[in-house]
């Protein structure tokens, strides 16, 4: 890039380039004019350099007098120290600045509806969503989404070394009952037929397990069309993970592993509380703790302090509160007689008289207080998976009409397996020290599932509610 005397860098690699000629591109963040002379703070992703213009620069003097806060330009110069005294400290390159030789204005900004130059809290939400990508070039929020692509990055080359592939699964898929509320999307091809968006991909990820890739992962969006509550989204990211002849001491050790190397090489300010992560049962952390994610943090008021915790042996079905019985995980998680051993088919008939008896070989990962992950070892034998559908109160028909395709892939050898599915946005508000997972994601909803920016969910016009089929009935 750039003549071959000229080299294009981010702003804060100029600070070591004393005496070269540099070519740089960013924003104007703010102008001060000191008697003649002009000093621009020019901002790119990286960092911040001070220009400077004195009334000798003729033209060019007087372009930058035209500068406002948030223009685009691009600046060739050369880098010189800064004059003694003259430093900031505040900033990467404080030592130096660029005497400017030449510069464009590539675009021109009008004045923004809110200051970026601060964290940005002080602001209502609703306006910070509206205008995000302005929100976005603030340095807190621009440091939260290099952490997170750090964590990413750390997820994808750690379980690549263990032999893991990242496969992809359909975002298009078909409604099941897993917990959650689907989205739903209508065919315009199958008029009155509907896909789901994926809560998660628990099917296709044991799909994969039968089909023999033994070790699988991918960082997917997931879909909730959950009622609003606190800081949930309608859409996250979760890292799924799954392997085959495993078990869950196997899973809860990579687990533990994966987090302590990832928060040593991504946040190394932090400090966790205890290694090995404990392991307690839901009924020791209910009966000490009053809830089964317990805060385990030895000070409650260090940011940096990192409480991890696994929770083992859940009851595998609950009471619901028109008393039928729910799986308190899903349905394909591994139940467990009193004594912890797996069902197997000649312990279904017990498992369909005492359901409420029944643990599951689930497990919980647990952060100062938040779950961060689920995981569980999966039922591999179709018939202790109908029977799990049965004490959940399916007939045999709607088993076959919901599940049958994974009750069909089961018939051809399927490979005891397991895993766990972490959720990013949590784990990385916790690191940011952030109060909520919107801080964390680039294009969030509001609390209500909104999103100011774009005005979504709108509504979509006649001609296309015809051509999928579809008619609007207001609620009554």
């Amino acid at each position: 890039s750039g003549t071959s005397d000229m080299k294009k860098y981010w702003v804060n690699e100029v600070k070591d380039k004393v005496g070269e000629t540099v070519e740089l591109f960013g924003w104007v963040n703010v102008r001060r004019d000191h008697g003649k002379i002009i000093f621009i703070d020019l901002r790119d992703r990286s960092g911040i350099v001070q220009l400077v213009f004195t009334p000798k620069d003729g033209e060019l003097y007087k372009l930058a007098e035209s500068l406002r806060p948030e223009f685009v330009v691009s600046v060739k110069g050369e880098v010189v120290v800064r004059p003694k005294g003259m430093e900031n400290e505040d900033i990467e390159t404080g030592k130096v600045e660029v005497k400017v030789a030449d510069m464009k204005i590539l675009a021109e900004s009008e004045t923004p509806p809110f200051p970026l130059d601060t964290p940005g809290h002080e602001i209502d939400e609703e306006l910070r969503l509206k205008f995000r990508y302005l929100d976005l070039r603030r340095e807190r929020l621009k440091k939260n989404l290099i952490l997170r692509h750090k964590v990413n990055k750390f997820i994808r080359d750690y379980l690549h070394a263990r032999g893991f592939i990242e496969i992809e699964t359909p975002i298009l898929t078909k409604s099941t009952p897993e917990g959650a509320r689907d989205y739903v999307v209508p065919s315009r091809i199958q008029q009155g037929k509907f896909y789901a968006l994926p809560q998660s991909p628990q099917q296709y990820k044991q799909l994969l397990m039968v089909a023999g890739v033994e070790r699988y992962f991918q960082l997917p969006r997931c879909f909730r069309d959950e009622d609003t509550r606190g800081d949930r989204q309608p859409e996250f990211t979760q890292l799924d993970l799954e392997m085959s002849f495993t078990d869950k001491e196997e899973i809860l050790n990579l687990t533990e592993s994966l987090y302590t190397e990832m928060v040593k090489a991504v946040a190394p300010e932090k400090k966790i509380t205890k290694i090995p992560f404990p392991r307690l049962t839901y009924k020791e952390v209910t009966e000490k703790y009053g809830t089964d994610k317990p805060d385990l943090r030895e000070d409650k008021n260090d940011p940096n302090e990192l409480a991890f915790l696994f929770v083992v042996d859940f009851p595998m079905f609950e009471k619901k509160d028109d008393g039928s019985i729910g799986a308190t995980h899903h349905p394909f998680t591994s139940p467990k007689d009193e004594k912890g051993n797996l069902i197997t088919r000649d312990s279904i008939e017990w498992m369909k008289k005492e359901p409420l008896k029944v643990l599951a070989e689930q497990y919980d990962f647990v952060l100062n207080g938040y779950e961060i992950a689920g995981g569980s070892i999966r039922i591999h034998d179709p018939e202790v998976l109908s029977a799990v559908f049965e004490v959940l109160g399916h007939d045999k028909k709607d088993i076959e009409k919901k599940f049958g395709h994974m009750l069909t892939a089961f018939k051809y050898g399927v490979p005891p397996h397991g895993g766990i599915a972490p959720g990013i946005d949590r784990f990385v508000s916790i690191l940011a020290n952030e109060p909520n997972i919107r801080e964390v994601i680039a294009f969030p909803k509001t609390g209500d599932a909104r999103d100011p920016m774009m005005d979504s969910p709108s509504e979509i016009d006649k001609g296309q509610l015809e051509e999928l089929g579809l008619q609007i009935k207001k609620k009554k």
